[in-house]
């Protein structure tokens, strides 16, 4: 198996594949980890998938990026984060009741940034490989999930396939005024319902958007906390096995 760790669009990023040397992808595979997570904290489940798929060995090549600021100053000794989030406003929006008019429609300092890094990395990525957008996949966990879903839609055409695992909506009127461009757009989506950091709820409303403007949402709700389910794990699988050529 390849691993190794590369820069791609200034970010510090694992590559893990199966593929013989030499060989190029049929399909690139871009998630992105969650808020306060080592910038490695996804690189198993790539391993996870090619070894329980021949076709993912025979076609996928996995990129794990690392967000661009690091923790440590916060006491968070090697994690990584797309952009800083403010848990106050987060427990005030709760207590008081004003998430659907307030945190959704929040673009978080550090978002664009993290968005035009991801960005760059998709066109290296397409620039290494010769693939289209339609053979690139993208997604992630929590924050990562989010990010990865800006940046689907921020993208002129649908890409193979969008994961978002324990996503939230935020952004909401810019993610209002793309996501008409992307329907039929193949996107995996789970949460917990006990998932104690983004309420469940907040899952369902990033859902029923994407499902108005026709985005094709597999949606996969669970009985358990802030975290990636083996079914949900099992469906991204499948969706990109989907993807191959």
């Amino acid at each position: 198996m390849r691993d190794e760790t590369v820069k791609l669009g200034g970010l510090r990023t694992r590559v893990v594949d199966m593929l013989p040397a030499g060989a190029k992808p049929g399909l690139a595979v871009v998630l992105c980890h969650g808020f306060g997570a080592p910038a490695t904290d996804l690189v198993p489940l790539g391993a996870e998938l090619l070894e329980s798929s021949d076709r993912l060995q025979a076609n996928a090549r996995f990129y794990f990026p690392g967000g661009p600021l690091d923790l440590s100053a916060w006491g968070m000794y090697g994690a990584a984060a797309w952009w800083m989030v403010d848990f106050e406003a987060i427990q005030r929006a709760l207590a008081e009741g004003t998430f659907r008019n307030r945190v959704r429609n929040d673009r978080p300092e550090g978002l664009v940034e993290a968005r035009a890094a991801l960005l760059r990395l998709i066109d290296e990525v397409r620039a290494e490989t010769g693939l289209g957008l339609d053979r690139v996949a993208i997604g992630g966990f929590s924050q990562g999930a989010m990010l990865g879903v800006d940046v689907a839609l921020q993208l002129p055409q649908n890409v193979a396939a969008l994961i978002a695992w324990s996503g939230t909506l935020l952004n909401e009127d810019e993610w209002r005024r793309l996501a008409p461009a992307h329907r039929g757009l193949r996107v995996v989506q789970s949460h917990g319902r006990q998932d104690p950091i983004l309420p469940y709820a907040w899952a369902e409303y990033l859902r029923d958007l994407l499902l108005e403007f026709g985005l094709q949402v597999d949606f996969l709700p669970f009985a358990g906390p802030h975290t990636i389910s083996l079914p949900a794990l099992e469906r991204a699988r499948q969706v990109l096995e989907q993807a191959c050529p």
